[in-house]
């Protein structure tokens, strides 16, 4: 049995290829040439002495033995990563990179009023946003490609460190000429399930709105199309059904041009946890929590319960 230690570079590669599943793509990736690339996984696979990837003319696919080592090289990356930020948390906090996956119902609302604050109080940092659904930044997450995500509960996390950094109510949107419109509020017994709009598989808003409502029923009845809120936006706009909207989607102006009105909905669970989780024990734990007073003070005040 070799004794080889591959190298991180080595291990960087391989994961990369394993993500894009095209070498060029990979090696773009990991800023080299795709000979470089293909030439340090080679290398690999002959000091180790077994085949890891399978190349054919079209197909890049990994051996059973390869799809392991991959798995393994994501933790060993992550350590790696984490032996620098201990000696980066230790200096000056939130300073250098920090990598960040937010979920699209929050990363057009949210992120336009904390960047400039960030810029202003913190101009040693390097944020690189990601804007990625929540199961695509956990993965994220735990495959070390990012160092927190900004998302709503409740949805599985695993196990993981967060902060809940404020509440975000849920408003049913209707066209301002719908017979229904009532003074304040929206029972969950006045959505019809046959105009409801909701966003694709994939978005928590959804399960959200869904939970919200406690209705069986609307999960097979409502029309789940949307790819994001703005196109949702138009659709009611445009007389197809009614949504759902998030809070600080409807105060970051989304609604701003239409014709449509928004009420809250009542319900005890109509609202989400807008949350920052990071791997658990990580050496940069004191720095999230400092982001996440950071992200809460850039929220902006509640809306009234009227016309928004």
């Amino acid at each position: 049995m070799s004794n080889y230690m591959p190298t991180l570079k080595q291990l960087q590669y391989l994961v990369a290829l394993k993500e894009h599943e095209h070498f060029g793509k990979a090696a773009d990736s990991c800023y080299v040439t795709q000979s470089t690339l293909s030439a340090g996984i080679r290398e690999l696979e002959s000091l180790i002495g077994v085949t890891l990837v399978e190349r054919t003319r079209r197909v890049v696919r990994f051996t059973a033995l390869g799809d392991r080592i991959v798995e393994k090289a994501h933790r060993v990356l992550r350590e790696a990563e984490e032996l620098s930020a201990i000696a980066e948390a230790s200096g000056k906090p939130l300073t250098g990179e920090l990598r960040m996956s937010v979920i699209p119902t929050i990363a057009p609302f949210l992120l336009p009023r904390l960047l400039p604050r960030l810029r202003a109080d913190r101009p040693e940092l390097k944020l690189y946003l990601r804007e990625e659904t929540t199961q695509a930044g956990l993965e994220s997450l735990r495959h070390g490609n990012v160092d927190c995500v900004l998302l709503a509960l409740p949805f599985p996390t695993g196990e993981v460190d967060s902060e809940i950094l404020f509440q975000d109510r849920l408003y049913v949107a209707f066209p301002r000429d719908d017979p229904r419109d009532p003074p304040e509020w929206i029972g969950p017994d006045m959505i019809d399930e046959t105009k409801l709009l909701l966003l694709e598989d994939g978005h928590c808003l959804k399960d959200h709105a869904l939970a919200a409502c406690n209705r069986p029923e609307l999960r097979a009845s409502a029309t789940m199309m949307g790819t994001s809120l703005h196109t949702l936006v138009q659709m009611v706009d445009n007389g197809l059904g009614v949504t759902m909207l998030p809070e600080m989607a409807i105060t970051g102006g989304i609604l701003d041009h239409t014709h449509i009105t928004a009420r809250p909905v009542r319900s005890e669970r109509a609202c989400r946890d807008i949350a920052l989780i990071w791997r658990k024990n990580s050496p940069r734990e004191k720095e999230f929590r400092l982001l996440a007073e950071i992200l809460r003070a850039a929220e902006t005040p509640p809306l009234n319960h009227g016309d928004a």
